[in-house]
């Protein structure tokens, strides 16, 4: 979360007024994450989040984002709900963007992962997938073989700015993967974002998953490769093979795993540490220095992808084939 677009007073009185959720109160910015303009809104019935939809985002895929986190919180999976204007609509126009406004969850993210929380997200997501295989609206993976492609060419010629020698390795990796890319693995409905920031806790326990800016249709292993990125490495770079275990296991007691899919685990856990190096990568090179937004350092995610790139097969996290 981030926010590009300001609202005047005025403006926002006049969106809200469109809802049935009583007076607006306050709205506070949200500097968190790096795709839209959000804000913490409050009104006299409660608090709710209020979305600005930034350049970056396709207005054509908003009824796909916003309609799975309906269908998903209809079947369970603790996920905002998008709040209908008083015309029947859930996506409307401010500050010259599309807008929206969704419910509030209560929960806090983790600061400090252990091996608990990566158990939660394991079922968790294993939950969301099956949820979502009777979803019926589809959207293809902007952030691909094809995406990265692009990102590349984009950042190549500054890569080395941030290190000496990144663009070259980048450009290896990337055929590496165009070469080796699985494309017959079970597929469905994936979040394709789900970090840390993005899971609320309560008790110990899983209470919510928020930010679906990123869903799509993909092989639902490469959505689990991206949970052992975001969630199973320590701050020193270490990967903790115990949560990845508890992640994976759990993750297994509610939707098994093919050994396919077991087997393309280290190649799609690469490719995703290669898919966040790379958006972070052109986010470090061209966000505008008076965003109200936190820069994430690209280069975390070298490290990640290298351990990945050595690893062996999948028993390097956790699991028995």
């Amino acid at each position: 979360m981030a926010v590009y677009t300001e609202i005047s007073d005025e403006d926002l009185l006049a969106f809200v007024a469109g809802y049935d959720i009583g007076e607006a109160l306050s709205c506070k910015g949200i500097a968190e994450g790096v795709e839209n303009s959000n804000f913490l809104l409050s009104t006299s019935t409660g608090p709710f989040i209020l979305t600005l939809y930034e350049k970056r985002v396709n207005p054509g895929d908003l009824p796909f984002f916003l309609g799975l986190m309906d269908h998903l919180a209809v079947a369970g999976v603790p996920c905002p709900e998008p709040v209908r204007a008083c015309d029947g609509n859930v996506l409307g126009e401010l500050s010259g963007r599309p807008a929206a406004i969704i419910s509030f969850l209560t929960g806090m993210w983790p600061r400090r992962i252990a091996p608990e929380h990566c158990a939660e997200v394991g079922c968790g997501l294993a939950e969301f997938h099956l949820a979502g295989e009777n979803f019926d609206m589809t959207r293809g993976n902007d952030l691909s073989l094809s995406g990265w492609k692009e990102l590349l060419v984009r950042s190549r010629d500054r890569a080395d700015d941030v290190r000496a020698g990144l663009g070259d390795e980048l450009e290896g990796e990337l055929f590496r993967l165009e070469t080796n890319w699985p494309d017959d693995l079970p597929k469905g409905v994936i979040h394709a974002d789900l970090f840390p920031d993005n899971v609320f806790f309560r008790n110990g326990r899983l209470s919510g998953i928020i930010d679906f800016y990123f869903a799509c249709n993909d092989a639902y292993a490469y959505d689990i490769a991206i949970c052992l990125n975001a969630w199973c490495f320590e701050s020193d770079g270490g990967f903790n093979i115990t949560k990845a275990r508890h992640l994976l296991g759990n993750y297994r007691k509610i939707r098994a795993l093919s050994e396919h899919e077991m087997a393309a685990l280290p190649l799609l856990a690469e490719g995703a540490a290669l898919r966040f190096l790379l958006t972070r990568l052109y986010d470090w090179l061209n966000t505008p220095a008076d965003a109200l937004v936190t820069r994430k350092d690209p280069l975390e995610y070298l490290q990640k992808l290298r351990f990945h790139r050595r690893v062996d097969g999948p028993g390097a996290y956790g699991l028995d084939m």
